[in-house]
């Protein structure tokens, strides 16, 4: 990337965003704090077919974003809607290491959130991180979410259970901060 920070942009996952996945779901930096990975490339593969896949279903609840900055697919995001009735949804997203710090994840975030209450009328959307993922912690700080708590033992990991803190951000007070930097 020529730039520190350079625009980013959300576009539909697609299969042959499969390689860029890759050079990120392969790091042990990245997986530290993930119940998958380091992935194989048949790993990845079959991920990003899967996450590109289920555009095409209906109802659809899993929406999946390739984050492209200066040309190149820097990251992802995922929209999962968790109950349509209740109107909640939850983010997840990943950052390839060349980019960590420059803003990449804040805006994924950002765009997640835009999609789900301006796109889909979300009422509430979460997302949880290990309390050791102090950059991911920022990230959903500067995205206006609030630490709700942690939650113990949800996830068996690498080194053992992992807690994860549960971050939340309603529709009204999204709007109130701009949908984050």
């Amino acid at each position: 990337m020529g730039s520190s920070r350079g625009a980013v942009t959300l576009r539909r996952i697609e299969p042959a965003d499969w390689r860029a996945v890759h050079s990120w779901a392969s790091l042990d930096e990245v997986c530290r704090y993930q119940t998958w990975g380091p992935n194989t490339e048949a790993q990845t593969r079959a991920f990003v077919a899967e996450a590109a896949a289920a555009w095409e279903r209906s109802p659809q609840h899993r929406y999946a974003y390739a984050a492209r900055s200066g040309g190149d697919v820097v990251g992802m995001g995922e929209l999962h809607v968790r109950s349509r009735a209740q109107r909640q949804g939850e983010i997840t997203y990943a950052v390839h290491p060349r980019v960590w710090g420059r803003g990449v994840g804040t805006a994924i975030g950002a765009g997640l959130l835009a999609r789900a209450f301006d796109g889909l009328g979300l009422h509430r959307v979460y997302a949880t991180c290990d309390p050791r993922n102090l950059g991911s912690a920022r990230v959903l700080g500067r995205l206006g979410m609030t630490r709700e708590g942690r939650l113990r033992h949800t996830a068996l990991i690498r080194d053992g259970w992992r807690d994860s803190e549960l971050f939340a951000v309603l529709e009204d007070a999204w709007r109130g901060v701009g949908g984050g930097d």
